[in-house]
């Protein structure tokens, strides 16, 4: 198989692709997959160019913590849940997630989903009591990776951009509906940075690989 990676050396230069041969076992996942063409020796592309180590990012492999989010073969997937042999196509192409800065070759600097969310103040100062009722999708929130990957297939998130998208609809639910304060400031907050821009394509709840349902978030935020 043929893995074609877009790399970048660090933040600022130009990226670039290159081509790897790999010949082992396609029942795997494309985390191990980058770690069975790390683990050699001496790394070599197809063409025999002794090559610099693929850099990604991972912590617990097993699409709990997000961090090896990115885009392969065009569709933004977490590198640890998919599997290369169901993935479609002749080669593997992976490429970083494209709405955030990239720091390395498939690693991108996802700041600003925790910048965003600070800024608007999106946090509890005191708990509520406890609403059976709600448990079932605060629990589903709560699993929330914060990899990215609902922004990546957004239509209306762009970069710097004063829409903060389904994580930030999420958040504000999760956090109204825990808090013993209403949160007046933070419903303002999501009228201006998700209520005024949503199109409501669900994207987002498509490709979210917890299954969080953005669309009850939004329908109780919308509610408030």
């Amino acid at each position: 198989m043929i893995v074609k990676i877009k790399r970048q050396r660090s933040a600022g230069c130009a990226p670039y692709w290159q081509k790897f041969k790999y010949e082992g076992s396609e029942h795997i996942t494309v985390s191990a997959l980058l770690d069975a063409i790390n683990y050699t020796d001496d790394l070599y592309d197809i063409d025999g160019n002794l090559a610099s180590r693929i850099r990604w990012e991972c912590s617990c492999m097993q699409a709990i913590c997000g961090g090896c989010a990115m885009v392969i073969n065009g569709v933004p997937a977490l590198a640890c849940n998919t599997f290369v042999d169901e993935v479609r196509g002749k080669e593997l192409v992976l490429e970083p997630l494209s709405k955030f800065p990239v720091v390395a070759d498939l690693i991108v600097d996802r700041s600003i989903i925790y910048e965003n969310l600070n800024r608007v103040k999106a946090y509890i100062d005191s708990l509520a009591a406890s609403d059976a009722k709600s448990h079932e999708h605060q629990y589903s929130v709560a699993k929330c990776l914060k990899c990215g990957l609902c922004l990546e297939v957004c239509p209306n998130y762009r970069p710097g951009g004063t829409f903060y998208g389904a994580v930030f609809a999420n958040e504000s639910y999760l956090i109204t509906s825990q808090s013993a304060d209403e949160k007046p400031d933070l419903v303002d907050e999501y009228k201006t940075h998700f209520g005024a821009g949503c199109s409501k394509a669900l994207n987002c709840q498509e490709i979210c690989p917890v299954g969080i349902q953005t669309i009850t978030s939004i329908m109780k935020m919308n509610r408030k």
